[in-house]
C-alpha cells in the first residue's frame, strides 16, 4: 500500500470516528449541602443515614466508565466530588462541553414506605399530579423570578427536544427493565414525561433516572449494594449507547 493511500485511509477513519463520537453529560443528583433522599440502615449495630447524593455519584461514575470504554463516545460528570452545584450550573456545563445528551441520576423517596420500583423520566410537558410532586422536589432550588423565566424557557425547549428525549428514554428504560424486573424483581414504574428544570435548562435530549426507593427498607438494601450500582450503570449505558449509535452525528441540538 502506498503512503498516499495509507494517509487517505487513516484520514477517513479519523473523520468517521469524529462523526460518530457523541458527548454525554452525566449529572449525579444533589451534592454538598443537599443530601437528597435518605436511607436509614443498620451497620455494626449502629443506625446510619445514607444520602441519595452519594449513591447517585457512585452510579454516575460507573456509567461514565462504561460509556467511555466504547471508544466511540465521550462521557463527563457535572460533579466528581461531594460538592454543591446549582441546577443552572449543571445545565451550563452541557453548553460548555457541547453535550449531545444529558442524563440525571437520582434515587427515589416517598412518605409511603411501601413505595418501590424504578422509573425513567424524559423531558416533556404533562398534567399528571403524581409526577408534579416529584418535580417539585427536584426543582426546589429555583425561586421567584427564576421560576417565571424558566417556565418560559422550558416551553420553548420542550417542544424542540421532547421527541428525542422520549427516544432516549425508551432505549435506556428498556435496557434497565430487562435487568431490574428479571434479576431483582423490581417493580417497573414505567417511562414517564416530566418537567424538570435541570433537563430543560440543558437544552438537549435528556432523561432523569430514578434507580429505586431509599425510603423502602428492602429496596434501600438493594440499591446501596455496589454490585447493583455496577449492573444498573452497565445496562443504562447499553441504552444510552444504543441511542447514540442511532443518531446521525454529534451536537444535533
Amino acid at each position: 500500500m502506498s503512503l498516499k493511500l495509507l494517509f487517505q485511509l487513516i484520514t477517513t477513519l479519523i473523520i468517521c470516528t469524529n462523526i460518530m463520537a457523541a458527548t454525554v453529560l452525566i449529572d449525579p443528583g444533589h451534592g454538598g449541602e443537599d443530601c437528597g433522599a435518605k436511607a436509614k440502615v443498620w451497620k455494626k449495630k449502629k443506625l446510619k443515614v445514607v444520602c441519595e447524593k452519594d449513591i447517585a455519584l457512585k452510579i454516575a461514575k460507573k456509567l461514565k466508565k462504561f460509556i467511555n470504554e466504547t471508544k466511540r463516545h465521550r462521557a463527563y460528570l457535572t460533579r466528581t466530588l461531594d460538592t454543591t452545584i446549582t441546577l443552572q450550573k449543571r445545565a451550563d456545563m452541557a453548553d460548555i462541553i457541547k453535550a449531545d445528551i444529558f442524563i440525571s441520576i437520582h434515587l427515589n423517596a416517598a412518605t409511603d414506605k411501601s413505595s418501590n420500583g424504578f422509573e425513567t423520566y424524559y423531558l416533556n410537558n404533562h398534567k399528571d399530579a403524581a409526577i408534579t410532586k416529584i418535580e417539585n422536589v427536584e426543582n426546589r432550588d429555583l425561586h421567584g423570578k427564576e421560576v417565571v423565566i424558566n417556565n418560559i424557557l422550558t416551553d420553548l425547549v420542550v417542544e424542540r427536544v421532547a421527541p428525542e428525549s422520549k427516544k432516549l428514554g425508551e432505549n435506556v428504560h428498556g435496557e434497565l427493565s430487562k435487568l431490574l424486573t428479571k434479576n431483582y424483581k423490581m417493580k417497573d414504574r414505567g417511562l414517564k414525561p416530566g418537567l424538570f428544570y435541570v433537563l430543560a435548562l440543558s437544552k438537549r435530549p435528556s432523561i432523569l433516572l430514578e434507580a429505586g426507593f431509599l425510603t423502602n427498607n428492602s429496596e434501600a438494601s438493594l440499591v446501596l449494594d455496589n454490585w447493583f450500582h455496577h449492573l444498573y450503570a452497565k445496562y443504562a449505558a447499553k441504552g444510552i449507547i444504543s441511542y447514540l449509535d442511532s443518531i446521525s452525528g454529534p451536537n444535533l441540538f
